[in-house]
């Protein structure tokens, strides 16, 4: 593992977890609104200030970072399991049905990922539900093609001839032949689909159609912080600079466990 990638993530999340320790000492409430405080600069009773609405931006950036890790790891997961599941299915089984599953992902890759993402969302409706959907419903297609193309060069494999040969059943073999060969790939598309699916949150939340107010979202912080940009620069700087440092982190994380899983690497 690379260990300059790792110190650098380590780096780069000192900010993501200094903002979660700080907002949990203080104790605010991101959704209290005190309009006596509105646009105060940072200070001991609000660290990092507040908003438009006199409340606190600390606590906010905390609950919009908590939100992004929850909606990329629960999109990373269920799109993981679809996409592995139907790439898996269409490397094993070949011929018609291989040929439609992966038209199909074609299609799906044929749309500029975030802009197919923007008009399911908007079609689905604003909310967590519904933005966790349209990325799972864009984000399967890598897992798939992934996985499809593993299967592909495993299922003639010497193990695999052995346990059909045995008279093991397809799922067990998926199971417990398949799916252990092909983890640390798939792993590693985990952890660069993690990044990816954080800014797509982000980026929807910003345009409106992912995290409704009075929810907290990064993106929906740089949105609302961007109309008091010159009197308040500060409401866009903090989000920015979490969500930059979140997503760092995790593309350092991903090319370190690339590095580690790679035997081509080995030798270097």
């Amino acid at each position: 593992m690379s260990r300059s990638a790792v110190r650098l993530a380590g780096v780069c999340l000192s900010l993501p977890l200094l903002v979660l320790l700080a907002a949990a000492i203080t104790g605010q409430d991101g959704h209290a609104i005190d309009l006596d405080a509105v646009l105060r600069g940072m200070g001991t009773s609000h660290l990092l200030g507040t908003d438009a609405l006199g409340r606190d931006v600390l606590a906010r950036l905390a609950e919009g970072l908590q939100l992004s890790l929850m909606v990329g790891v629960m999109v990373v997961l269920f799109g993981g399991m679809v996409g592995i599941s139907i790439g898996m299915l269409a490397g094993w089984m070949g011929g018609w049905l291989d040929a439609l599953l992966m038209r199909i992902a074609d299609i799906v890759l044929s749309f500029p990922g975030i802009l197919l993402a923007i008009a399911l969302a908007a079609m689905l409706g604003p909310g967590v539900d519904n933005l966790m959907m349209a990325l799972v419903a864009v984000g399967w297609v890598g897992f798939a093609r992934l996985s499809r193309a593993q299967v592909l060069s495993l299922k003639s494999s010497p193990f695999v001839e052995a346990a059909i040969a045995n008279g093991s059943a397809v799922p067990y073999i998926a199971v417990r032949h398949l799916l252990p060969n092909i983890a640390a790939p798939l792993l590693i598309e985990a952890s660069f689909g993690l990044a990816a699916v954080i800014i797509g949150e982000a980026g929807l939340s910003f345009l409106g159609v992912g995290v409704q107010p009075p929810d907290a979202s990064l993106g929906t912080m740089i949105r609302e912080g961007s109309r008091l940009m010159l009197v308040s620069p500060a409401l866009v700087i903090w989000p920015g600079l979490v969500l930059f440092s979140l997503v760092m982190a995790v593309n350092l994380l991903g090319d370190a466990l690339r590095d580690t899983l790679d035997v081509r690497m080995e030798g270097r």
